[in-house]
């Protein structure tokens, strides 16, 4: 089984197209964080006319941060099968949307787009004459059709019981004390970074806001806010332990990460997650348990009466809003002190090597040749 893994490779594909993902998390992040800073709102749709510079910056941040599964699912199909492998992971991305299966809906179908173009590269013989067909047509639609339909029929049925059994969950957590609801609610609003979990979570406590119960769509959202600031303060707690925790490309994505917390966008936590998974969701989700708990059993129940936009929903909260500060800096607190705790020291010439591949200038062909 451990050889089979170690051929198998999954972490080098993930880190593959984690480095594809980091420039699009940094972009649209910033396009996105810009935008709302001041005032824009994403649109469904931009009509010539009807949009200002701002709700474009906010619709095109946050359309660009709506395609990340996509966009891993490429990746990582890519780094299995090559150029083939492109289309399928494509589709793959797409259908894992389409059932809402998020991020790590993602990660999956880029494994089974990838695993599927590679086995037919291989194993699926044609004519002398049909070759040239393979990695522009035969390929990308056995691959992109079977893997798609795997998505949907399969992997998304246990999705839509999973999504329906947490929003039954939640409804028999509302009635109960505050402190248990908002404590499950911070956990299951970062557990799996924007997936289906935090996306039903988010249209649960949706549906509580437009009822007049302000709290539950403010606890997911201030966890959003908190975790990327979060595992910037690991940063420091590791300096000061003397550990060092990060490796210089993570580093540099810190830089953009923690600023993009401030204004409510978790995604650029996720490459620093994706490194080293068990471990950055155990610390989130700690931080996310203490931050819910203490919002909800201090505010009893109210919250912010907007549902999106970080440190700026803390004014619309009243006279709670020095509530929603102490609740973002426990969780920045516990989810920084933990990470920086049970995450490995790497060793410093280790990172230092990194660094040096990260400066050189790698082409395509290097990269797919890894």
């Amino acid at each position: 089984m451990k050889a089979f893994l170690k051929k198998a490779n999954f972490k080098g594909h993930l880190l593959t197209a984690i480095s594809y993902l980091i420039p699009i998390v940094c972009g649209a992040g910033f396009i996105i964080a810009i935008g709302m800073a001041l005032g824009g709102k994403s649109q469904d749709s931009l009509v010539i006319g009807k949009f200002n510079l701002f709700q474009a910056m906010a619709t095109l941040g946050g359309n660009a941060l709506g395609l990340l599964p996509v966009i891993i699912a490429t990746g990582i199909a890519f780094s299995i099968a090559g150029k083939p492998g492109i289309a399928p992971g494509f589709v793959t991305g797409l259908a894992a949307n389409s059932i809402s299966a998020g991020f790590i809906g993602g990660i999956i179908g880029g494994y089974i787009a990838g695993w599927l173009a590679f086995a037919i590269l291989k194993y699926f013989k044609v004519p002398s004459w049909a070759k040239g067909l393979m990695p522009t047509l035969i390929v990308p639609f056995l691959a992109s059709l079977v893997s798609g339909l795997i998505m949907v029929y399969i992997v998304g049925t246990p999705v839509s019981w999973f999504t329906e059994w947490l929003t039954g969950l939640l409804k028999s957590l509302n009635g109960t004390s505050n402190l248990l609801f908002g404590a499950v609610l911070g956990v299951l609003s970062i557990v799996d970074f924007g997936g289906p979990i935090n996306k039903t979570v988010f249209a649960f406590a949706l549906t509580l806001q437009a009822q007049g119960i302000n709290g539950p769509v403010t606890a997911l959202q201030l966890t959003n806010t908190a975790t990327p600031i979060g595992f910037g303060f690991a940063f420091l707690v590791a300096k000061a332990l003397r550990k060092n925790i990060y490796t210089h490309e993570e580093i540099e994505t810190l830089k953009s990460t923690v600023p993009m917390g401030v204004v409510n966008i978790v995604e650029g936590s996720i490459p620093i997650v994706m490194n080293d998974i068990v471990r950055g969701i155990f610390a989130a989700g700690l931080g996310g348990m203490c931050e819910g708990a203490i919002l909800m059993s201090m505010t009893q129940g109210e919250g912010a009466t907007v549902p999106f936009g970080g440190f700026l929903m803390l004014p619309t909260m009243g006279r709670n809003w020095w509530v929603g500060l102490l609740a973002i800096m426990a969780n920045v607190i516990v989810t920084g002190i933990v990470y920086a705790l049970i995450k490995k020291d790497i060793p410093a010439d280790a990172t230092e090597n990194q660094k040096q591949v990260t400066e050189e200038d790698i082409n395509l062909d290097d990269i797919q040749d890894m």
